[in-house]
């Protein structure tokens, strides 16, 4: 041995990175050539391939009995795949699943799996042959129409790739991971594939938008909503993009109570186990109002019923399962397939352009292949009809030779024949020599011509191959057409559909229990003041208005949560109701974790870096942060501010270049004014500063606003419905983190301070009560008073009912009433300014 390597003669030195960055690179393309991937042109893993090849060469077409799984995977594992028996028979059993494949490969006879994950039997029990569709898979494989390579021990040779009359890569999808890459191809609805191909093969010049118009999306073999259309767009374009799928659903009443029904899943989601997570979740207390939980599917579908309590709100318990289980799964679509030897991303063009190029191939392939078959029966023929037109010769010829041999010669000197042709003459039966005979033989030639002149025009002429492949494609469509599985629906945030709707004022209600409308402006007609309003909102026994406000329909929403999150909400994507509907559930609206509480709503409509957001609590902290940090909001929202445990937030205001001062007021009547400079802008996530320290035990932020000029006038409101509007200059400037000034004085009559909001003449304000009515009343109607006054009666409520809310909303331009009405409100002013309110004379409305 010591010879063998002296002087380092037969040895080499190899860094050892270098040794296993090769041979990691030879596994990582052996695993992603011939294991993981599927092959562009058949949709096939070498894998798949295989079992379909030797199922083949089993003759088990859809028309055969069937045979044992065993003996499939034998034949597979033994000629073709050198790899575990358990391996082959899982991809065998998986195209033989229905929920699992949208056109199955193979026809299974005994327990194959269900979607609950159960596993398929033993392959011992099992039998399997092709479907009639497998068999379109491998139609003219015997015409050299696919180029064969050796199998693992040159014993053999298989397939490359089969011929596929089917665009089997997006019918059935795929999914694979292989060394640094995966791919996750949804399957497809056949008929939409072959119309898109028809179009392509008619018109050349069509674009991925205009194939978009006929293949919609992926169509799963389970059903279920693909909800939005932009991922499908991302995944057409680019070969990439993320679809959410849910699961589908209807509310059935049983008496008081409702159920929900779940009909489809979303795919490869397994039905057991979302059962199984629900009623953890339900048991953990994450998800509630759901009393029972059954299973009632059947052979004729899926039906899993969840009995909801008598409280609970279907609409609320539905989306907290999108959320938190897999009833709404997101598919990420990565559209990687092999093509010569290596792995690349498509766009659905691209893939169908390789399909047909690949029938392209296989049909001239297949045509040169019945065209020599053509010529050589053609030419046997033809040395037939030299011997039947010269038996007589024939005959003495060959009685005179010696053997065959000679014969044969003999024969191709005296016509000049082939030797195929001397030969096939040779071995010529005498009833050949008939008079039917002969005329076969001269029929038969006539016809080979006929048929040898088509395949050669056929190979001179593109348009009758793509005309060839064409027809092809429709047989397929007509024979193995299916209606659509999974239902399409457009997500608002995929469609710009602002430029459709009329900007105009609405007013936003939302009330304790999360329920949402907008009603326009208009619906509520102008009171005077000292009007006792009109239902705003009928609601549930137990809920009540918590906040309101005006803004435009194409204004944006910004939600501030409990958790100190951010959400965005275009206002025309509140469902607008009448003025005494409940409205929606909120947390169908925007992407809320499971009790998470809106805290306040800012409306706003630009995200200008010259502007800055800041957040008023009731701890008396202030908050400013640039605007435009929240311009990108993500579907989870984003941190908008820490807030301590015992804090919550009770205003936002959008603070403009023209805003000198902040404003802040306290439930026990103070109030201080300092300088925005005071309250820096700083970061998302950070908690704030002090705005004012509380003089009274138990007193509490109720109110803030933004001020431009001290001409401005700030108006309060009490519990008691008494207000008064201020001009600013009369609550002196201070330094912020100070004890403040009076702003309003508070007696038994007044009650404590419901809020600040700042005058504009061209407004009017709404007032909200604790029982849910709402009474608007012009700016102009209030008198000014002084900073340490009560002020004058505006809403008139019941002794036990108390204002809780204002705001400000778009002025009325309706005509004020009769002039008797308008006497009735003077008299109504003048009693109120003398606080004199037991004989209320008010206009509005119950």
């Amino acid at each position: 041995m010591a010879d063998l390597f002296e002087d380092g003669q037969n040895t080499e030195e190899v860094l050892i990175e270098d040794s296993i960055k090769t041979s990691y690179l030879d596994y990582s393309m052996s695993v992603i050539i011939g294991r993981a991937l599927p092959d562009a042109r058949d949709g096939l893993k070498p894998v798949h391939r295989r079992i379909l090849y030797a199922m083949n060469d089993l003759n088990l077409s859809h028309r055969a009995p069937y045979k044992k799984s065993a003996r499939i995977v034998g034949d597979v594992i033994g000629k073709y795949h050198p790899h575990g028996d358990n391996a082959v028979y899982d991809a065998l059993v998986r195209m033989a699943q229905d929920f699992s494949m949208q056109a199955p490969l193979i026809d299974g006879q005994g327990n194959f799996g269900s979607i609950d994950g159960d596993n398929a039997a033993a392959m011992r029990y099992t039998e399997a042959r092709m479907t009639r569709i497998a068999e379109e898979l491998l139609s003219d494989i015997e015409k050299d129409t696919v180029d064969y390579v050796p199998n693992y021990d040159d014993s053999m040779v298989e397939p490359d790739v089969l011929p596929s009359r089917v665009p089997n890569l997006l019918l059935n999808g795929s999914s694979g991971i292989a060394v640094g890459m995966a791919t996750n191809i949804p399957p497809h609805r056949l008929d939409e594939l072959v119309e898109a191909l028809v179009m392509r093969i008619d018109n050349p010049e069509v674009t991925v938008e205009d194939l978009m118009k006929v293949v919609h999306g992926p169509d799963f073999p389970t059903g279920g909503i693909i909800f939005g259309r932009k991922g499908i767009t991302d995944a057409y374009t680019t070969g990439r993009g993320r679809i959410k799928v849910r699961a589908k659903t209807h509310i059935e009443q049983k008496g008081n109570k409702e159920v929900i029904i779940i009909d489809e899943l979303p795919f490869q989601v397994n039905k057991a186990r979302l059962i199984e997570n629900i009623a953890q979740l339900v048991r953990d207390k994450h998800i509630e109002g759901i009393s029972e939980i059954r299973d009632e599917s059947d052979r004729e579908g899926i039906r899993v019923v969840l009995e909801l309590k008598r409280d609970a709100m279907s609409e609320i318990v539905l989306n907290n399962l999108f959320k938190s289980t897999q009833m709404q799964v997101t598919f990420g679509i990565i559209m990687l397939a092999i093509n010569n030897k290596e792995p690349k991303v498509f766009n659905l063009m691209e893939l169908f352009d390789l399909f047909l190029n690949h029938r392209k191939t296989v049909v001239i392939r297949r045509t040169i292949f019945d065209l020599e078959k053509a010529r050589a029966r053609a030419h046997i023929l033809e040395g037939l009809k030299i011997a039947v037109d010269n038996i007589d010769e024939v005959i003495r010829i060959i009685r005179a030779s010696e053997d065959d041999e000679d014969a044969r010669n003999n024969l191709m000197e005296r016509f000049k024949l082939s030797e195929i042709q001397a030969k096939a003459i040779l071995e010529m039966r005498l009833r050949r020599l008939t008079g039917l005979e002969i005329e076969k033989i001269e029929n038969e030639l006539a016809q080979l011509l006929k048929t040898i002149a088509e395949l050669e025009s056929i190979l001179k002429s593109e348009s009758k191959i793509n005309a060839i492949i064409r027809e092809e494609l429709v047989e397929i469509g007509e024979k193995y057409t299916t209606p659509r599985r999974t239902e399409i629906v457009d997500d608002y945030d995929d469609i710009d559909i602002e430029d459709l709707i009329p900007n105009e004022p609405m007013v936003v209600t939302i009330t304790h229990r999360g329920y949402i409308k907008r009603v326009p402006v208009k619906m509520y007609e102008k009171q005077h003041r000292g009007g006792k309003g009109k239902t705003a909102v009928t609601t549930y026994d137990d809920d009540f208005i918590e906040s309101f406000f005006t803004s435009n329909t194409h204004d944006t929403l910004m939600f501030v949560t409990d958790r100190g999150q951010l959400y965005w909400l275009k206002v025309y994507r509140i469902p607008e109701g009448s003025r005494t509907a409940k409205g929606k559930a909120v947390v169908n609206l925007i992407n809320l974790q499971p009790n998470e509480k809106i805290m306040a709503i800012i409306p706003t409509t630009d995200f200008s870096d010259e502007k800055s957001l800041v957040f008023f609590t009731k701890n008396g902290i202030v908050k400013r942060t640039n605007l435009s940090e929240y311009s990108n909001i993500r579907s989870s929202g984003v941190r908008a501010i820490n807030l301590d445990e015992d804090d919550a937030i009770v205003g936002t205001e959008i603070v403009t270049p023209q805003t000198k001062w902040l404003f802040v007021a306290t439930k026990k009547g103070l109030c201080i004014r300092f300088k925005v400079e005071d309250a820096r802008e700083i970061g998302r996530v950070s908690r704030g500063v002090t705005a004012i320290k509380f003089k009274i035990d138990g007193d509490y932020v109720c109110g803030a606003t933004t001020i431009e000029s001290e001409d401005e006038e700030l108006l309060m409101l009490s519990e008691k419905g008494l207000g008064k509007r201020t001009t600013a200059s009369e609550y002196r400037e201070q330094n912020r983190a100070g004890k403040g000034v009076i702003s309003m004085k508070l007696t038994s009559k007044t009650g404590d301070v419901v809020g600040v909001v700042k005058v504009e003449e061209d407004k009017d304000l709404m007032c909200l009560t604790s029982v849910g009515k709402m009474i608007r009343v012009d700016m102009e109607q209030i008198r000014k008073a002084g900073r340490n006054t009560s002020g004058v009666k505006i809403v008139s409520v019941d002794k036990k009912d108390t204002v809780v809310s204002m705001a400000k909303c778009q002025k009325e331009e309706k005509p004020e009433a009769t002039s008797e009405a308008q006497s009735e409100g003077g008299e109504e002013a003048a009693k109120s300014s003398s606080e004199n309110n037991n004989n209320d004379n008010s206009l509005g409305l119950l």
